[in-house]
């Protein structure tokens, strides 16, 4: 079937749609888990193939390549979907943790697997949707579409206090999605442009900007309202009890894409249409940031117990460097901030893969009761330390090059909070190395002795490595080759506005 690159992006978002709902209408078990297994496969083919073709020269200026008017919506909204250089990456993104998640969850236990699998694809297909939309309403729509069904999976599969982390999570994310909501509304009315159109926006503010005053409060809504969705401090306690509880699969599609909602809105939308605001929010975002993000919470961090609620903390203490990039404006941090974006959704998405893996093994999250793991399995352990390290940014991994830059564009914007976030580099290596000394090295705990004793763990099967192989290699390719995912960000943010030959072989 001969179909453009645009009609793909078609494709990418209604296969796992279009899979749930023929799952729902009471497809068989056994049938179920092959369709939800090309339903989570198709996407990530498509984006690596969008990504592969997307023009070298790239769209510049935030314009946009492949798009696709789809004629439903009315009064200024229109399902219009398309990719520029900072939503390939995360389509990208979107599409590899969601094959990830999908395959470890099709070799998971869970109970009422068909149910599970049908949420897991809408959140994926929603997850598609937010970064390939065009139009800002659709933007929103798509995230409240993937946001549904982690409520459900949380209270529903989820593990110890699920019921009262489904609550926080509720009254919390749809606080931050409702000051998102008001803020991208008051846009669309205050500019005048009639069209929720990104595209449009832009031309109509760009030639007409808002007042002064004006732009600093609709910039403070969505900074707040992106912000409590990205687990700003200190709107961020949903976050670590949520991922704490949340089954592993709805773990690293939330913590390693949906989470990134936020951010990629203020880049995508914030900072060009609201240029003043964003500056005179700049300053203040960043203490929130430094301080409370990266200190306040890396120091809670270090003091966890608990695995998974490590990582949860870890994974908002990261968000810190991504709002300090975003703080820094111009090209180069918001540039690091997609970088290390797309970094930290593999990362944390591989650590809460393992720390399952884990649990499988020892029947706990405790650190105290875990120890010796690596003797019994050594790849598992390979992988643990491997992720670890790509979390706390070793060089050779894409977590790296995403710091460094948000670094230098720091380094620009405010040496003396360059020295604050630079310890929080020496909180998550304490942090990370401590955890997986605990859990892998060292002699074994009593309680795992007993455990090990009645059940001898097993190393990482296939059905837990190839998911977990998965981030890992794009970890290092984009470690290694960083440029792959840098090039079309800087062209996008860097560039001015026009259509190089080049988007229009891509759009045939």
């Amino acid at each position: 079937m001969n179909l453009s690159n645009a009609h793909l992006l078609q494709l990418a978002i209604a296969t796992p749609l279009g899979a749930a709902l023929i799952i729902a209408l009471g497809l068989p078990k056994r049938h179920a888990t092959k369709l939800a297994g090309v339903a989570f496969t198709l996407p990530a083919l498509i984006a690596l193939w969008l990504w592969k073709e997307f023009p070298a020269e790239g769209a510049a200026h935030y314009a946009f390549a492949s798009t696709t008017d789809t004629g439903l919506g009315g009064f200024g909204i229109n399902l219009r979907l398309g990719l520029n250089g900072i939503s390939l990456p995360m389509f990208l993104l979107a599409g590899l943790v969601g094959l990830a998640a999908g395959l470890y969850a099709l070799r998971s236990e869970a109970e009422r697997l068909k149910v599970y699998l049908m949420l897991l694809l809408v959140m994926q297909g929603g997850l598609l949707g937010v970064f390939a939309s065009v139009d800002v309403f659709f933007f929103y729509f798509f995230h409240e579409l993937a946001l549904i069904p982690t409520f459900i999976m949380v209270g529903v599969w989820g593990g110890r206090d699920r019921s009262y982390a489904a609550m926080k999570m509720t009254i919390y994310l749809t606080a931050g999605a409702m000051l998102s909501l008001m803020g991208l509304i008051a846009i669309y009315v205050k500019s005048g442009a009639h069209s929720f159109d990104l595209v449009t926006l832009r031309e109509t503010l760009a030639a007409n900007p808002l007042r002064v005053s004006m732009q600093k409060n609709l910039f403070g809504l969505l900074m707040f309202g992106f912000g409590i969705l990205v687990s700003l401090w200190p709107f961020h306690t949903w976050a670590p009890l949520g991922y704490g509880a949340a089954p592993s699969s709805a773990a690293m599609l939330h913590a390693g894409v949906l989470k990134k909602f936020g951010l990629y809105g203020l880049i995508q939308i914030a900072l060009p249409l609201l240029p003043v605001g964003a500056a005179w929010w700049a300053w203040k975002l960043a203490l929130l940031a430094a301080f409370g993000n990266v200190i306040v919470v890396g120091l809670i961090t270090m003091a966890q117990r608990d695995l998974k609620q490590m990582i949860g903390y870890s994974s908002v203490m990261h968000m810190g460097y991504c709002f300090l990039g975003v703080a820094c404006l111009g090209v180069t941090g918001p540039g690091g901030v997609v970088l290390l974006m797309v970094a930290h959704g593999l990362s944390v998405s591989l650590l809460f893969l393992l720390a399952t893996s884990v649990h499988h093994r020892t029947h706990t999250f405790d650190l105290a009761d875990m120890g010796g793991l690596a003797q019994r399995t050594p790849v598992l352990a390979a992988f643990f330390v491997a992720a670890t390290l790509a979390s706390i940014g070793l060089p050779g991994f894409a977590n790296f090059w995403g710091e460094l830059t948000i670094f230098v564009a720091l380094w620009k914007y405010s040496p003396g909070l360059t020295a604050v976030a630079t310890a929080g580099l020496v909180i998550s290596s304490v942090y990370g190395l401590r955890a997986a000394a605990r859990v892998f090295f060292g002699p074994p705990s009593a309680a795992l002795t007993q455990v090990m004793a009645g059940h001898p763990p097993a190393d990482m099967g296939w059905g837990e490595r190839l998911p977990a192989l998965i981030l890992l290699a794009a970890l290092l390719l984009f470690g290694i080759f960083p440029r792959l995912v840098s090039q079309t960000v800087d062209q996008a943010l860097s560039q001015p506005a026009e259509t190089p030959a080049a988007l229009v072989h891509f759009n045939r």
